[in-house]
C-alpha cells in the first residue's frame, strides 16, 4: 500500500515520522499526480482555511474528492478533520468541504492557542494505557451521523471518530510521542 501525507501546510513532517517509525514508507501529496500514485492519505492538522484554499489553488481539491468517494482510506487529525466534515461551523464562507465523513464541526471551539491543552483518552481497541492527546486550536465535533463510530471521546465529546476507512480526530496524535492510533489506523485499513 502507497501512504501519503498531505503536504501543503501544517503538520506533515511529523506525520511521515510517525509512519516511518512504524515501518511504513509515504510520499508527500502535493500535486494531483502525486496524489494518484497513493492508496491511503493522511490529512494533518494546520489551518482549515488555508489548506482548503491550497487544495483549489493546487487543482488537488476536486480529485482528492473523487478519490475519498472511491473510498480511499484516510486519515484526517484537527484541520484535516475540518475538511473531510459534512458541516463547518464557525469557518469562512469559500472554505471547501470534501463532505468524507457525517459529522458537523466547529472551528477552533476549544479557543486561541493559549488555550491548547493535552487530555488522557480511552480510545476504543487501545487497552494497554490511556492516549496522552494534544489539543491545539482544537475543532468541537458538535454531532455525528448514524454511520459514524465515535472511538474516543473527552468531556462527553467525540474527539475520535470513523466511517469505514474514513478516520478524523480533533487532536493531533502525530505530536504526542505515542504512535497507537496511527497503529490502528493503518491495521484496520491494511487488513
Amino acid at each position: 500500500m502507497n501512504w501519503g501525507v498531505l503536504a501543503l501546510q501544517g503538520a506533515f513532517r511529523e506525520h511521515r515520522e510517525a509512519l516511518d517509525a512504524l515501518g511504513v514508507s509515504s510520499v508527500e501529496v502535493r500535486t494531483p499526480e502525486q496524489l494518484a500514485g497513493v492508496d491511503a492519505l493522511i490529512l494533518p492538522g494546520g489551518e482549515s482555511t488555508t489548506v482548503g484554499r491550497l487544495l483549489t489553488t493546487s487543482g488537488l481539491l476536486e480529485p482528492l474528492r473523487a478519490r475519498l468517494s472511491d473510498g480511499m482510506p484516510t486519515f484526517g487529525t484537527c484541520a484535516g478533520l475540518i475538511l473531510l466534515a459534512r458541516d463547518v461551523l464557525d469557518g469562512r464562507p469559500d472554505q471547501p468541504s470534501l463532505a468524507a465523513i457525517d459529522v458537523t464541526v466547529r472551528r477552533n471551539a476549544y479557543g486561541t492557542q493559549a488555550a491548547s491543552f493535552e487530555a488522557d483518552l480511552e480510545v476504543a481497541g487501545i487497552s494497554d494505557a490511556p492516549f496522552r492527546a494534544v489539543f491545539i486550536r482544537a475543532p468541537i465535533v458538535e454531532s455525528v451521523g448514524p454511520d459514524v463510530e465515535v472511538l474516543a471521546r473527552h468531556a462527553d465529546r467525540p474527539v475520535l471518530v470513523r466511517r469505514g476507512t474514513i478516520w478524523a480526530s480533533t487532536f493531533h496524535p502525530e505530536l504526542s510521542g505515542d504512535l497507537r492510533v496511527h497503529e490502528r489506523f493503518l491495521h484496520e485499513v491494511m487488513r
